[in-house]
């Protein structure tokens, strides 16, 4: 008997969509080692030159004009991709995509990003026989995941279960799942254990976060936090972005024993042991991440839209803050450094992560779904 298959297909438009599509892929196999899971980047796959030239443009929005990008994204909260966009996509970029399902033969497609999931929907109306399943990134529901044809929705919470409701969506069509998190995430490591991994010093620890693409660095805010560089350990993360890691690295304010730049790196979950506090742009996979490890989180400068949305919920549900000002570094480094005062809030956001939060919950109602 072959292996069960499992098709996810992304985009790169921001790495939190494909970083959820490999967390449950992984996931999916560690539950079960007869599953066979494929991620693909699907107009990165079928468009290798003009695809990641469309994800730099949309880049190069978000960072000159985040405002634009939050108009775009309210001005069609409501509504599903029309027909003439879905044919539009189609046509351009995506016309090998049942090419590609028929050669690999999965049994199951789940979408991580609206754009692939609105071709697969397309292709099931004119005639593509499989299940199509929609996980929803953000904590969120944008009117661009909704399509007729997806037979199973995995969403973070019951509230936006309940946006997709309001937006016409059968509620026996919705799973509250969790956004998924690499099994990594599922386990903690030793603090002292890591710290020694890395020549980490044994200090109260801030971890920045700059987003996949290490968007970062001319927040005062995060300039800010190098005034308690004696007393604190500061790692900031930038990820792809090697130009912004060169220009942090030449720069006085950031050459300090207590400071280190990283780059890309595949050992987040590591570094968010080591840490105290997480300071980061509120995407959906970083947050979701940081609620895993049940640390406290400060958020800055969201994307308008999902970002917005994300940061709001883990501001309610008590995970953290917004990083509006240099009173909030400082009252939230002078708790990291009571240590009696971290650890009892360390145990609040355990409660809370357990009440909220089952990082295996995810890939088991994939699991769950397929039998």
């Amino acid at each position: 008997m072959r292996k069960k298959r499992v098709l996810l297909l992304s985009e790169g438009f921001g790495s939190g969509h494909t970083q959820a599509a490999y967390a449950l892929a992984v996931g999916l196999k560690q539950l079960c080692p007869s599953v066979s899971a494929r991620v693909i980047e699907l107009g990165k796959f079928l468009n290798p030159v003009i695809g990641p030239w469309i994800v730099s443009a949309y880049r190069k929005t978000v960072s000159s004009q985040p405002k634009m990008v939050g108009l775009m994204y309210r001005s069609n909260y409501k509504k599903p991709t029309n027909r003439f966009t879905q044919l539009a996509l189609h046509r351009m970029f995506y016309t090998q995509t049942s090419q590609v399902i028929a050669q690999l033969k999965p049994d199951l497609i789940i979408c991580t990003h609206p754009v692939p999931n609105t071709v697969v929907a397309r292709l099931k109306r004119l005639g593509l026989d499989m299940p199509l399943y929609t996980l929803i990134t953000d904590y969120d529901a944008h009117g661009s995941w909704v399509s007729q044809e997806v037979n199973q929705y995995l969403v973070s919470t019951q509230q936006v279960k309940q946006r997709l409701v309001d937006k016409g969506v059968d509620p026996e069509r919705v799973n509250v799942t969790g956004i998924p998190v690499h099994p990594n995430f599922w386990k903690h490591t030793n603090r002292e254990e890591v710290r020694r991994q890395f020549e980490l010093r044994d200090m109260p620890t801030a971890l920045v976060m700059g987003g996949g693409w290490g968007i970062l660095y001319e927040d005062s805010a995060l300039s800010y936090m190098t005034k308690w560089r004696e007393s604190t350990q500061l790692i900031f993360c930038v990820g792809s972005n090697e130009k912004m890691k060169e220009k942090m690295l030449a720069d006085p304010m950031f050459q300090h024993p207590n400071i280190r730049i990283m780059g890309f790196t595949r050992e987040v979950s590591k570094l968010m042991d080591a840490a105290d506090l997480l300071v980061t742009k509120p995407g959906g996979m970083t947050c979701t991440e940081g609620m895993s490890k049940a640390l406290p989180m400060l958020f800055y400068e969201p994307i308008p839209g999902q970002e917005e949305e994300n940061c709001e919920y883990f501001i309610n549900n008590g995970f953290g803050e917004m990083l509006d000002s240099n009173d909030t570094v400082d009252r939230w480094f002078k708790l990291i450094h009571d240590a009696e005062r971290s650890s009892r809030f360390r145990e609040l956001l355990l409660k809370k992560r357990d009440e909220q939060y089952d990082a295996m919950k995810c890939p088991n109602a994939v699991l769950q779904l397929m039998q």
